[in-house]
């Protein structure tokens, strides 16, 4: 009976590696047949994009240049498999009838003969889409009557907010156009198209309550919606294109180790790095050489920074640095887009500042109060301080607002009271920094990590709360969230004796999918049992993506915290997503010396 119990359970284990084995090829069939259905289906897509956006006149004028009359053409049909595909890939939007109509309505307008290659059809069509919708509702504002000059002033932010929308749906477009496959694009594109949202937010928030305030969030309603489209048409695509890359051969996977965004040169340095910044990086310490010097006495090139900036040559390539030297220097100072790939050092945080108090109780929208702005890609301040000095009792006054994407900041400190750091948009990283403030202290809809700082809560006005963030994600689809790591949340010295009277918070949700993550923090004593705070009521307590992770400190104990549904006392498996490695994607633009970063969890 051994021998034969032996016999029969080998034979239940071959017959179950058999079935294992076909479903592998199954699944791999199947992979393979609807990806080349995609390949395939998209080129019309493409073929959409391409003739929508640029025109095409041929059918329009080939009757007309000889005089005969139009024919009575059949209107163009699309298959059943094709209508599979489209359903298969807009399944993984959130208005998926947005999605289906625009794909297939472009199928049916065009035809042509399909090709390979042509992935990214239908994510031009997408976003085209989303560019169509966004212009014609912009165009639709101009006809609005506004009723005061509060109302006016947030058309014109409006007016700079939808020119950044548009310039980065244009480039949207361009970079799937070009990378066909474009995976190695994908966090870049999955920025452009959250900030896109953010900064349809931004507008509509601009404007004080009222039917203005009402009727510019329904006219941007339709295009918001097909950037979440986009957004979801890119993660779903991408997947599928990795699962069908899995599969293939050694050579593939070695081609595509060697053109990795991550691979380092003899030097150490990343690929992307240019000429001229490896130059800067291998001057001995962590200070580059600079090109022009700031100081307030005169003995620089220029006593202040917004004429250093001004002096940047419009066509300078590499990246061009700033050393200021230590002084107040009270002035706004904006980065521009145009000012890409600047660092602006000094000679420490509490040395060299720059200061200002615009605030909102002055008339000046939240938007505007910044001391600092920094638009420009690829900016990375080092030792640098940031000052408004407005007060509690002037309300919204911003220190640093940062749209740019891949903004590094190490060693810098920034001060405020409430709306301290208004971290807008795209990808930034925050090393070894001080954060100080009362309410919402930390905001905005970037997607942003701050690693090994000191958060320092300060005493607020009397019956005020203190929260440490206000995260701003409006879409589930935005790759966007707050991400403390290593940091430290504490009390400022004056609030030190009176934490016991105010009450403190980690975060309250601004936005409906507002996302913040504390982990492997220390929380000192002065954050309230709860840990969280709502914004108003039952708002967004289920859509929101609040999470601790392995923080210590008697603020960290989570036995008491809020029972919402979106809250999470989170493992290591899901901390893992907001490191700076998956969260951020740093390994591809993080790698540069002289600015420290750990890309993992620390335990």
């Amino acid at each position: 009976m051994a021998f034969q119990d032996f016999d029969e359970i080998t034979e239940r284990r071959r017959a179950a590696r058999e079935q294992r084995f076909r479903k592998r090829v199954i699944t791999g069939v199947v992979t393979s047949f609807i990806l080349l259905a995609i390949i395939a289906a998209a080129a019309a897509a493409f073929v959409v994009y391409s003739r929508a956006e640029h025109g095409s006149s041929n059918r329009a004028t080939s009757n007309s240049a000889s005089g005969s009359p139009k024919e009575n053409k059949p209107e163009p049909t699309v298959s059943e498999a094709e209508h599979k595909v489209v359903k298969l890939i807009c399944n993984a939007t959130d208005y998926k009838d947005k999605c289906e109509n625009a794909l297939i309505q472009g199928m049916k307008n065009y035809s042509t003969t399909l090709s390979h290659h042509r992935t990214e059809g239908y994510l031009n069509t997408a976003i085209l889409s989303a560019k169509k919708e966004l212009r014609q509702a912009f165009n639709k504002t101009k006809s609005f009557k506004f009723n005061n000059p509060d109302e006016e002033k947030a058309f014109e932010d409006c007016k700079v907010l939808m020119d950044d929308a548009m310039e980065e749906l244009e480039a949207s477009m361009s970079t799937v156009k070009e990378n066909g496959t474009f995976t190695n694009k994908t966090p870049q594109l999955k920025s452009w198209l959250s900030a896109v949202i953010s900064y349809q937010q931004t507008c509509i928030d601009g404007f004080p309550e009222g039917k203005t305030k009402t009727d510019m969030k329904k006219l941007f309603e339709a295009s918001k919606e097909f950037t979440s489209n986009s957004l979801a048409l890119i993660s779903e695509v991408t997947s599928l294109l990795s699962t069908f890359q899995a599969v293939g051969t050694a050579r593939n996977l070695k081609e595509i180790e060697q053109n990795s965004l991550v691979s380092l040169d003899k030097d150490g340095f990343p690929n992307w790095i240019g000429h001229e910044d490896r130059r800067i990086l291998k001057v001995k310490g962590d200070m580059p050489t600079p090109n022009v010097t700031v100081s307030k006495n005169g003995t620089g090139d220029f006593k202040t920074i917004n004429d250093a900036l001004a002096a940047i040559p419009s066509k300078y390539e590499g990246r061009y640095v700033i050393y200021v030297q230590e002084g107040i220097y009270d002035e706004t100072v904006i980065i521009t887009k145009k000012m890409v790939n600047v660092t602006m050092y000094g000679d420490g945080s509490q040395k060299s500042i720059i200061t200002g108090r615009k605030n909102f109780v002055d008339g000046v929208r939240t938007f505007q109060t910044a001391t600092f702005v920094v638009l420009g890609e690829g900016f990375m301040g080092k030792a640098m301080g940031f000052r408004n000095t407005a007060g509690p009792e002037k309300h919204q006054a911003v220190a640093a607002r940062v749209q740019a994407d891949r903004a590094i900041f190490a060693n810098c400190r920034f001060e405020g009271y409430q709306d301290t750091l208004y971290t807008q948009a795209h990808r930034q990283f925050y090393r070894s920094c001080v954060v100080a403030g009362t309410i919402d202290f930390i905001f905005g809809d970037a997607a942003v990590v701050f690693q090994n700082c000191m958060l320092v809560v300060r005493l607020p006005m009397a019956n005020q709360k203190n929260i440490v963030t206000a995260q701003g994600r409006v879409d589930k689809q935005q790759t966007t969230g707050i991400v403390i790591h290593n940091c430290r949340i504490m009390a400022d010295k004056k609030l030190e004796p009176e934490k016991a009277k105010v009450k403190t918070y980690l975060g309250r949700p601004w936005k409906e999918y507002s996302r913040t993550v504390v982990m492997e923090s220390t929380i000192e004593d002065l954050i309230h049992p709860d840990g969280w705070l709502p914004w108003e009521g039952e708002f967004a307590l289920k859509t929101l993506y609040y999470a601790e992770y392995n923080n210590k400190g008697p603020g960290a104990k989570v036995t008491n915290r809020v029972n919402w549904a979106g809250y999470n006392v989170i493992d290591k498996i899901e901390a893992q997503k907001f490191t700076v490695e998956n969260f951020l994607q740093g390994n591809d633009w993080l790698n540069i010396k002289g600015i420290p970063v750990r890309y993992t969890l620390y335990t």
